[in-house]
């Protein structure tokens, strides 16, 4: 990529990124653990919305387990936001590559 063509067009690019950023806001994303037992419902931002508890992985005897689900559905729900992210940045950035800024 030329970068003399991302002057050339950084308006364009501007406008783009405005636009994913609003995209980016609506998407919500859930992840889940332990045979969905525990799901957790993440924003674009990676805001946790909602957290939905099976009643049978609530026993004060294993607090431990349900704090380690807890965790994992957390993270399996980022996963899905990032992936979210990707697919819909791709389609407006073309084959510009969002790990180089860490996303």
């Amino acid at each position: 990529m030329n970068p003399f063509d991302l002057l050339k067009n950084s308006q364009m690019i501007k406008e783009q990124a405005e636009k994913l950023q609003r995209e980016v806001a609506n998407i919500t994303a859930e992840g889940s653990s332990g045979g969905r037992m525990v799901t957790v419902t993440l924003n674009g931002k990676f805001e946790m919305l909602d957290i939905k508890l099976d009643p049978i992985c609530v026993d004060n005897r294993d607090v431990q387990m349900l704090q380690d689900l807890i965790v994992a559905a957390h993270n399996n729900a980022m996963e899905n936001v990032q992936e979210k992210i990707k697919s819909s940045s791709s389609s407006l950035l073309g084959d510009f590559d969002l790990s180089k800024l860490g996303l």
